[in-house]
């Protein structure tokens, strides 16, 4: 088949102008054509009054090597990729060697879990939280009681912090092997909606996503993985630079030589558990912030002009950046049409929030994140746990100027730029459950932080009218953009300095959102696959 690229249509296009507009960039007869498949669709809302979508298209054709040497020279047709995976090796039959261990059930240790038992190496997965619908009642709990579970919560338990977001399926990495097409399509399997195999910027959604956990779980368990929910590594048993075993929380001693760590970015504990039994790691540049809140309409009329509310276009995103005077980047994050902001927090007595959406993205407010880079060479040198630590102390702050309840502290847009607390907020209602609490969040964040806020928001403001608007709600504190930690690994995807550990995903510092942590769980699964059975 012909993979044909950049075509764009109309807004308004009827189905059968994508066929005749495929036949017509051709250059070929309409009966030539003999089928044809969406492999993605985007849309181009650059012209507000001129929206267009855009497709890639697999072509199939009569005489297809006459077309492909007729349009040689054109970039946007070429002979559809084989995106087709392949396993790099599979156990033998009946396989009884060493079972690898996968630490953490997120969007990393599910792949490189699912990956491995599809080779036959029965893989244990050791998850510190619970079950996905247990865990989801604890989060539920913070939400709306207020009542914390360290082990259970948006962060922690199966499904990862991936689990409470927007669900983006979508990512800049490198991916020559289509890895991520291995992803979406194990997805789909587990029960995702089809369509993120063809948009441009899929998502699934909190819900789908609880069900679709569920589902890998029983694929994996269905292939002989273990699962142990409930259970944390409190230590690492490490002899001449190799891995020998794991030290449980049930006060068992595991042992094993080859284990990925899929920890993601809040596992603070067992980043200081590494660092003193002196695995490599060092810290790495992540980003802090707020959450900002406007009406999604605001966003939609704002990116869509007169074609907001349109069903296909859906709820508008929008992506922004500003280099600050001060040399910091700013920047949005994790941007959540019709979504809401949570509590995030996995540590008692400090605040965290980050962004949700449902599939439907159907909830009155966008969100994302407001956040200014941070740099370990220019803000903390020396120390790679330093990162954690800065992390820690505006969480504690956050938690104190919001109440020491877990309500989070906010401010209105115009009391922000005029260095005032806020007493109340104004059209935009904020999202955030247990409860926002108007007051200063210049208390909460670094001094360049607030400067560069306040440079960015009027910036943003002309990007898209209504940004900087004076009733726009700030939520604070965003801390955990990624992980503060890399945990340096070589060529073979081991620790530089412990054979047998496989750092692996966004809490080792490799990856960053659900898809490019599930492919680099994949990456890491072959490479384990590989030294413990051979190629």
């Amino acid at each position: 088949m012909i993979r044909l690229t950049d075509l764009a249509l109309p807004l308004d296009h009827a189905p059968q102008d994508l066929e005749a507009a495929i036949v017509l960039r051709l250059g070929i007869a309409p009966e030539r054509l003999e089928r044809f498949a969406i492999a993605r669709r985007g849309n181009d809302a650059r012209k507000k009054t001129a929206i267009k979508l855009v497709y890639s298209i697999d072509a199939q054709v009569s005489d297809e090597a006459e077309v492909l040497a007729r349009l040689a020279g054109d970039s946007h047709v070429r002979p559809r990729p084989d995106t087709a995976y392949r396993f790099p090796v599979r156990a033998p039959e009946g396989w009884d060697g060493p079972r690898p261990v996968v630490i953490g059930a997120g969007p990393c240790g599910l792949l490189a879990a699912l990956v491995l038992a599809q080779m036959g190496l029965r893989p244990i997965i050791i998850e510190r939280g619970k079950a996905v619908r247990e865990r989801t009642k604890d989060t539920w709990g913070l939400w709306r009681r207020s009542v914390l579970d360290p082990e259970s919560n948006v962060q922690f338990g199966e499904g990862g912090a991936g689990t409470f977001s927007d669900g983006k399926l979508y990512s800049r990495i490198k991916d020559p092997r289509h890895l991520g097409r291995k992803v979406l399509t194990e997805f789909v399997k587990a029960g995702a909606p089809e369509d993120i195999l063809t948009e441009a910027h899929p998502h699934i959604g909190t819900f789908r996503l609880v069900t679709m956990v569920m589902s890998i779980r029983e694929t994996i368990e269905g292939l002989g993985g273990e699962y142990r929910f409930g259970t944390r590594v409190e230590d690492f048993e490490i002899a001449d630079g190799q891995l020998k075993g794991l030290h449980l929380s049930t006060g068992e001693f595991l042992p094993a030589a080859h284990v990925i760590m899929a920890v993601g970015h809040s596992a603070r504990d067992t980043f200081k558990v590494l660092h003193r039994r002196g695995v490599y790691l060092e810290a790495k540049p992540f980003a802090i912030g707020v959450r900002i809140e406007h009406p999604q309409s605001w966003i939609d009329k704002a990116r869509y002009g007169p074609f907001a509310g349109n069903r296909i276009l859906g709820p508008a995103a929008y992506a922004l950046a500003h280099k600050a005077s001060n040399g910091r980047s700013v920047y949005s994050f994790c941007m959540c049409p019709g979504g809401r902001v949570v509590a995030s927090t996995s540590e008692e007595g400090r605040v965290v929030t980050n962004g949700m959406s449902q599939y439907s993205r159907a909830e009155f407010n966008a969100n994302s994140g407001l956040v200014v880079d941070i740099s370990p060479e220019r803000d903390f040198p020396g120390d790679p746990l330093a990162g954690v630590a800065l992390q820690r102390r505006l969480e504690e702050l956050a938690f104190a100027a919001g109440g020491s309840d877990y309500r989070a502290p906010g401010q209105r847009v115009e009391d922000f730029l005029a260095g005032r607390p806020s007493d109340h907020f104004g059209v935009v209602t904020p999202s955030y459950k247990p409860g926002v609490k108007p007051t200063d969040l210049a208390g909460c964040l670094p001094g360049f932080v607030i400067e560069a806020i306040r440079e960015a928001l009027p910036v943003f403001g002309r990007q898209i009218p209504g940004y900087d608007h004076p009733d726009a709600v700030m939520t604070g504190v965003e801390t955990r953009t990624s992980s503060p930690i890399r945990i340096r690994r070589g060529a073979d995807f081991q620790s530089i300095n412990t054979r047998g550990l496989y750092p692996a995903g966004e809490g080792a510092g490799y990856a960053g959102g659900i898809l490019s942590a599930a492919v680099d769980g994949i990456k890491v699964a072959e490479a384990l696959a590989l030294e413990l059975v051979g190629a």
